[in-house]
């Protein structure tokens, strides 16, 4: 009799972990993006649409989490595109859930895209573009790979 009461409580245990990730870690994310300088308009970008946008930075933007990784591209005038690779990565609660609440758990936390993160809060430097250069390009290159003059004779 005992022996049945501890499986039952095991199988309520396992049942009531199960999607522990949906539970605990969410469907979705807040995502926040820091610029230096500020004032960027960065896009997140995922499977070639854009699925939010921060704009000024800093800023933050919530997302649906799913398995497809997020690039972020940043733009602001006088600087070059910064992009930042934001990998899809596994959530903590992911770990336990295959441990202790088998395939269903995580079969569910997976469809949902509860199982995954992304990086937060994410920090992108943006460089300043060069000025147009005022040199001539062929300054300084004089005889530079150029054929020797041919000799003539009087």
């Amino acid at each position: 009799m005992w022996r049945i009461s501890i499986l039952a409580a095991a199988l309520v245990a396992a049942v009531g972990l199960n999607a522990c990730s949906s539970i605990i870690e969410g469907t979705s994310q807040e995502i926040t993006i820091n610029t230096n300088p500020t004032g960027a308009d960065c896009a997140l970008v995922r499977k070639d649409v854009v699925i939010g946008r921060v704009n000024p930075t800093p800023g933050a933007v919530t997302i649906k989490k799913t398995k497809d990784d997020i690039t972020i591209k940043c733009e602001k005038d006088g600087f070059e595109e910064a992009t930042y690779f934001n990998k899809s990565g596994a959530a903590g609660a992911t770990f336990g859930n295959i441990i202790l609440g088998g395939g269903i758990g995580w079969a569910i936390d997976s469809a949902s895209g509860a199982d995954n993160k992304y990086d937060s809060p994410v920090n992108i430097t943006l460089v300043p573009k060069q000025p147009p250069s005022d040199n001539n390009s062929t300054k300084g290159t004089e005889g530079a790979g150029a054929a020797p003059a041919a000799a003539t004779s009087p």
